[in-house]
């Protein structure tokens, strides 16, 4: 396994736990007989889960979009170095935003989300400057 897919799995993995972040933060408030129930009555799951699920939403936004590059770097023998170095920047920004996110901390949220805006970039600087077969 090439370094680029090895955080690339690691970013997959990461997006794992931004599924259950909103869930247990939701659970946590609204009590595990809601959790298991229809929830045909929606109710009001927080501040903290409400930031925490829209942090989830951003990362499905962007992931397919770091996972094609990815994966096109990797067919294309683009720089290994650089489209690894790029998708890594990519796993650290994501796990700096949804801390970030959930406490609600302006602006070091949005720096953490350009960071991975940046690491996609360097992925795609690969892909594009790499020798045409």
């Amino acid at each position: 396994m090439t370094p680029a897919l090895f955080w690339l799995a690691a970013t997959l993995v990461l997006a794992i736990v931004y599924i259950f972040a909103p869930a247990f933060v939701r659970t946590q408030r609204l009590g595990m007989k809601w959790n298991a129930g229809p929830r045909d009555v929606t109710a009001d799951p927080g501040a903290v889960a409400g930031r925490l699920a829209r942090a989830q939403s951003n990362l499905f936004e962007t992931l397919p979009l770091v996972i094609g590059a990815v994966l096109i770097a990797h067919v294309a023998n683009a720089d290994a170095g650089l489209s690894a170095l790029g998708v890594q920047i990519v796993f650290w920004s994501r796990v700096a935003y949804l801390p970030l996110y959930g406490y609600g901390i302006p602006y070091l949220r949005s720096l953490a989300w350009v960071a991975g805006l940046v690491g996609l970039g360097i992925v795609l600087f690969a892909v594009f400057t790499a020798a045409p077969a």
